[in-house]
């Protein structure tokens, strides 16, 4: 599909302004606007359904174009009616072509009805938000870590590891998700008896050497408590691909419109080294 006619297409929708109350949902396809009184202007993605609600993707550019924000905004119907069971559920997300800028190619977004293993510290239902710095798709289709090994042994220079964190403990085949990749946690941020309750946290995520997404996520019950957290993104010494970069992320209930934001946002331009 060419831009014009994707632009085209994204005629249809309602505009979010930045610092003004975002209008609801109207249609599949957004639009744009600048409003905001420093010039910044967001733009809506196509909406994906999900749970008895759906999902806005979006990007903010400031006045010369360059992206400060991109995230994706939950009505609050959404968290209700997911699929339930053990097995995960994921829907594939794509942003505006404003985004082209950022590191992020497209996002995958899982739904955990029965948590994550260890069940006593993240058992609990949550939602991720990976935003991918390789197509999504293609991380669906070739990451395979018991059929290709010795990508799955190829772990992240330690430049290219964003400062406290450290890749999941263990043997990386084991350890890599089919389909998606291996999890870095941050070491400093610790869960379970005597220690904070797991309510959210951001991962990075690599295959065959290469960082390929930053994620942030979040528990069902978490979310529900409508909360207002913005945390740094820590960045590691050098980067692979060139590109505006997250130094933070946020997780908040925007009440004008009662929908959840799940975002990365103060976006800096750095170049692969």
């Amino acid at each position: 599909m060419t831009t014009s006619r994707r632009r085209a297409r994204r005629g249809l929708a309602m505009i979010l302004a930045v610092g003004t109350a975002a209008a609801g949902i109207a249609g599949c396809a957004p639009s744009r606007a600048s409003t905001a009184e420093n010039g910044d202007m967001t733009v809506l993605g196509d909406t994906v359904a999900l749970g008895l609600g759906m999902m806005k993707p979006y990007v903010t550019i400031d006045k010369s174009g360059n992206p400060t924000e991109m995230g994706i905004r939950l009505t609050a119907a959404a968290l209700d009616g997911l699929p339930q069971g053990e097995a995960p559920s994921h829907w594939m997300v794509s942003f505006p072509d404003e985004a082209g800028p950022t590191v992020v190619k497209n996002a995958m977004v899982n739904w955990y009805p029965k948590g994550r293993k260890p069940a006593e510290l993240f058992g609990e239902p949550q939602i991720a938000f990976h935003f991918y710095t390789i197509d999504a798709n293609e991380a669906m289709a070739t990451i395979d870590p018991k059929g290709q090994p010795a990508k799955a042994n190829k772990l992240l220079d330690p430049k290219y590891v964003a400062v406290d964190y450290i890749a999941e403990p263990g043997d990386p085949v084991e350890k890599t998700v089919p389909g998606m990749g291996l999890h870095w946690l941050d070491k400093n941020r610790e869960f379970g008896p005597g220690k904070p309750e797991f309510t959210e946290v951001f991962v990075h995520g690599s295959w065959d050497g290469k960082q390929i997404f930053l994620e942030p996520l979040a528990t069902r019950k978490f979310l529900l408590t409508k909360p207002d957290v913005t945390a740094p993104v820590k960045q590691p010494a050098a980067v692979q691909f060139d590109g505006y970069y997250p130094t933070d992320y946020t997780i908040r209930y925007d009440q004008p419109t009662d929908e959840y934001v799940v975002s990365i946002g103060r976006m800096v331009k750095r170049q692969a080294s």
